[in-house]
């Protein structure tokens, strides 16, 4: 594929990841000149018309998601078996490099790669599309951060298409949802399982469930908790924790109800309010406030209760019925008993502030000083004498004071209430230089940059092959703008080993199909300009000359190669059919073979062995060029028999020169005889 114009509008120009079901190809469309991702089916299902159907009818679903984190499709479409699907470029890495390189992540960063994914599947579920194979290596996050999920539409069709086939595993199982290692059907909960096992493994830098075999792996999904996130990461907010037990519950009815509802969820769960707020409880404990409370039925006998006889009391005729005196006197009674209530009230609170206020008053202590000291022995000494330290401790670089000491604190020498809180000021050791920008540039010049920013330990050289010029640099670590310690940190720079070279492979005697295919094995270079056909005695669509010619000459990837195809004999060709006739040893059976020379090469074998017990008569068919004698020769019990040359002169001339034989096809100039496959015949 590399080199290869598809479709008359993307020229491939490396592969950059593939999977199962297909290869992924970075490309330049030379219409609008811009690059884009070209996903190209596997050659094992372009025949199965089901799944190529699917693959189409889904990949042209997925291009309806129009959505900032999902991967555009700009194109689908077919070259003679090639299916493919035209994708938007990511220039970045997948979050499986990411998670293997850097895990576990950070919390905030973790979130909002989350959180981008999330809204990635709101949209798509809101359009009836469910990605069914979420894991970090479906998604991408380009260089300037933006995240992008991936394969959507292409999950579904494999879902639909290979379930059934034996041994087949869609999908990676341990990314499964319960649901889905069950082989029941799937829906929008099951991608907010394998995201929560996403965030899961971004955190904790593991995955939940490991196991020798896929099978082993899926019951676990189903059968056993996993080792909460907390437990192995401790710097793990609750609230997040909270999140990732949510989505992965085993029922799905305990999960968040959509990827919106996820959303949500994570846009607040660092706020500072919620960061330990209580562990997320789950089963019957935790449903008893939800469930439904009886009320009790009233019964007849009720109508009279002491509620109807208050409001008899309390109703307007009564009231008008009580006499005047009675209604005045009820009328200052209340107000009064309430009034010396309160005065009595206020006379016990303020005695109880007075009294409080003597017995709480904080004694003064001496604030110790603790610069110098480790943020340890600081925190130590303060809290011994009834004094804080105020969160967060400050920090700051010093070149004067070592790392994780004190540089300053806001009180000292002085006598303060206990209980007071003291501002820490500590150190984090001298300010660290910034990585600087290296790719692109020469190995050397990168090495004399790092040795400028007081780099003193050794710099680690990964050499990799690549086409840009040896010595490249092409990856460093740690990344350009970074901090890091010259004198601790380790640098390490992938270099570029330019192309990759190896031996030429030999092409003789191949087909064109043959050919592309060896080939592209290499990333060796076909254009159809360098293919030549011309007449030749070698088999008519086979090669029979190539350049690089030398078989194990050395060549480099992306080295254009030229091939020379027979079409057929030459003009002055010229073939003869001649009669031979063999007997086996009298009274015996034979085994014979006739080997001939002419311009199909030398001593080929062209019938036999096989044995005769009678004598019996061979038509043996030799092709001659000009100046040439062909010669027919006769074995019989491998020992020789008989020989029988045929001039040049003797043979009539081909007028309209035939396909040269081909021993696996029809076109044999010695059709219906054996070629020695069979050692029965005859007998």
């Amino acid at each position: 594929m590399i080199g290869h114009l598809l479709s008359g509008r993307y020229e491939i120009m490396n592969r950059v990841g593939g999977g199962g079901m297909a290869l992924v190809y970075k490309a330049r469309d030379i219409l609008l000149n811009r690059f884009v991702a070209v996903k190209v089916l596997r050659q094992q299902f372009v025949h199965d018309d089901e799944f190529v159907r699917r693959f189409r009818r889904e990949a042209q679903a997925a291009a309806s998601l129009s959505h900032p984190n999902i991967v555009s499709i700009y194109d689908v479409g077919q070259e003679d078996d090639t299916h493919y699907i035209i994708m938007e470029y990511v220039d970045g890495a997948n979050l499986n490099e990411i998670i293997r390189d850097r895990a576990p992540l950070q919390a905030a960063e973790a979130v909002r790669i989350a959180s981008q994914i999330c809204d990635a599947l709101d949209h798509a579920h809101h359009s009836q599309i469910i990605h069914r194979d979420i894991k970090p290596h479906n998604i991408l996050i380009g260089k300037n951060g933006r995240v992008k999920v991936t394969d959507f539409g292409i999950a579904r069709a494999v879902t639909a298409s290979t379930i059934t086939q034996t041994g087949s595993v869609v999908g990676s199982v341990h990314y499964f949802s319960p649901e889905h290692a069950k082989g029941v059907a799937t829906g929008e909960k099951s991608d907010i399982y394998s995201l929560g096992i996403v965030l899961y493994q971004m955190l904790t830098g593991r995955l939940p469930f490991l196991g020798e075999s896929p099978i082993s792996v899926a019951l676990k999904h189903l059968q056993e908790p996993f080792e909460e996130p907390r437990l192995v990461n401790p710097h793990i907010p609750q609230s997040v924790e909270n999140i990732i037990l949510r989505a992965m519950r085993k029922n799905p009815q305990e999960r968040y109800r959509s990827a919106q509802e996820m959303l949500a969820d994570l846009e607040t769960c660092l706020q500072p309010q919620r960061l330990n707020e209580p562990r997320a409880q789950f089963g019957e404990d935790a449903d008893e406030g939800e469930q439904t409370r009886v009320i009790p039925a009233i019964r007849p006998n009720m109508g009279t209760s002491a509620g109807d006889t208050i409001i008899k009391k309390g109703s307007e005729s009564e009231r008008r019925d009580e006499p005047e005196p009675e209604r005045r006197r009820r009328r200052w009674v209340m107000p009064t008993v309430f009034g010396l209530l309160a005065a009595l009230l206020i006379g016990i609170l303020l005695w109880a502030v007075f009294y409080l206020k003597g017995q709480l008053s904080p004694s003064d202590v001496q604030v110790p000083t603790v610069v110098g000291d480790t943020l340890e022995d600081a925190r130590t000494k303060l809290e011994g004498v009834g004094l804080k330290v105020a969160d967060p401790v400050l920090k700051e670089a010093s070149s004067e004071v070592e790392e994780n000491h004190v540089i300053r604190q806001s009180k000292q020498d002085m006598a303060v209430k206990e209980g007071s809180s003291v501002t820490l000021t500590v150190s984090t050791g001298p300010e660290l230089p910034t990585m600087e920008a290296l790719k692109g540039k020469m190995y050397n010049d990168a090495v004399d940059i790092l040795k400028g920013l007081g780099l003193t330990t050794d710099v680690v050289k990964n050499e990799v092959f690549d086409e840009s010029d040896p010595g490249t640099v092409l990856d460093q670590k740690p990344a350009a703008g970074e901090t890091f310690d010259p004198a601790k940190d380790t640098v390490t720079l992938t270099v570029s080993k330019g192309l990759e070279s190896f031996p030429m492979p030999n092409l003789i005697s191949m087909t064109l199909a043959e050919v592309k295919a060896e080939l592209a094995k290499y990333n060796l270079k076909l254009p159809d300009r360098n293919i030549f056909q011309e007449p030749s005695y070698t088999t008519k669509g086979k090669v029979f000359k190539q350049f690089p010619a030398e078989q194990n000459e050395t060549v480099q990837a992306g080295t254009e190669v030229q091939i020379w195809i027979s079409s057929g004999f030459p003009a002055d060709a010229k073939q003869k059919s001649v009669p031979v006739t063999v007997s086996p040893v009298e009274g015996k059976s034979s085994t014979i073979k006739i080997v001939v020379t002419d311009a199909l090469g030398d001593s080929h074998v062209v019938w036999g062995p096989k044995k005769i017990s009678a004598t019996t008569t061979i038509p043996v068919k030799v092709v001659l060029s000009p100046g040439q004698q062909g010669l027919i020769m006769v074995f019989r019990d491998d020992q020789y028999f008989d020989s029988i040359p045929v001039p040049y002169e003797d043979a009539p001339v081909i007028v309209d020169p035939p396909s040269s034989p081909d021993p696996t096809t029809t076109d044999d100039p010695n059709a219906g005889t054996d070629n020695g496959t069979n050692q029965d015949g005859g007998q």
